[in-house]
């Protein structure tokens, strides 16, 4: 009971610990992955984190977590220049992780505190215009798993981590339940009858409405977005436009066909009036400016 009691008064061994060194990256990753923090992120958010700390760690996991300093998390974003927007989800990965090596006693401080992120330019994913959505259409039938996708994104304006897990168990009401996995938003979609009409050319009894040919549910949205990107080049269909493009053209109908900020928040699920304004940017000025002139008038 003495040797118990010291040895529990002792250093915590962290899990993995004996398959690493001793207060090393490698080692601080394993601990924050086996902790309560990391298993109450979402699903979908492990996995991105995972595979950014592969990386990472695949270069710095010997390394010391207490030698770490700024300039060091600095450099190695700076050597992911080629891919801001990767660095800057590294970037994001670092600072949880040194936060928990903070709280946990591992550091007195945390060295991505101050690390600011890369600044460089987005691109906007384009908006397919109706042009584009007509010859997706003519090439690809009704009874197509590609227009069946085509639909399912157009109609009801969702990511696609989204449409590749309904189903018919999530049709209710006359609309479609959707709980987003990015945000966890609860949305009713109502069914749009051309939806309803490709709907109808599918088996219903499938464990999602979109399958692959070996007869699954897509694996990750991913794997969807390079499927049906296939399939957009293949209907001639600039290689630039994909998936999320769809969802951008789902606001713009909304906002073509007067619909208030509020009702296309109620489709889309966006929280701000700044990130429905982003999306519709694309609005056809013809159909607005008609629309303006009617409601002029004549002066009295």
């Amino acid at each position: 009971m003495k040797a118990y009691a010291e040895a529990m008064a002792g250093e915590t061994i962290e899990i993995g610990a004996a398959n690493t060194v001793s207060g090393s990256m490698k080692a601080l990753a394993i601990a924050w992955r086996a902790s309560s923090q990391f298993k109450g992120l979402r699903p979908e958010s492990q996995k991105t984190y995972i595979r950014l700390m592969d990386g990472f760690l695949a270069i710095h996991g010997d390394k010391s977590v207490k030698n770490a300093q700024p300039k060091h998390i600095l450099a190695i974003l700076e050597g992911m220049s080629d891919t801001p927007a990767q660095a800057n989800a590294l970037r994001n990965v670092l600072r949880q992780m040194f936060q928990f090596a903070f709280n946990h006693g591992w550091r007195t401080d945390n060295p991505v505190r101050d690390v600011q992120k890369l600044r460089y330019k987005k691109k906007p994913f384009p908006t397919w215009t109706e042009e584009d959505i007509a010859a997706f259409e003519a090439y690809w039938p009704a009874n197509t798993r590609a227009r069946l996708a085509l639909a399912l994104l157009l109609y009801t304006g969702q990511r696609r981590s989204d449409v590749i897990r309904m189903g018919s168990r999530h049709v209710s009401g006359g609309g479609i339940e959707v709980v987003q996995v990015k945000t966890g938003t609860q949305l009713h979609i109502p069914m749009h009858p051309e939806l309803k009409d490709v709907l109808g050319q599918h088996p219903s009894d499938m464990e999602a409405f979109l399958m692959t040919q070996q007869g699954r549910p897509f694996a990750s949205g991913n794997a969807f977005y390079n499927w049906f990107k296939e399939c957009a080049v293949k209907a001639g269909i600039q290689a630039r436009l994909g998936p999320h493009g769809l969802r951008k053209a789902a606001a713009r109908r909304l906002a073509e066909a007067g619909c208030t900020t509020h009702q296309i928040a109620a489709i889309t699920g966006h929280k701000t009036l700044a990130e429905i304004e982003r999306y519709t940017k694309e609005v056809s000025q013809k159909i607005i400016a008609a629309e303006a002139i009617l409601k002029l008038g004549r002066p009295s």
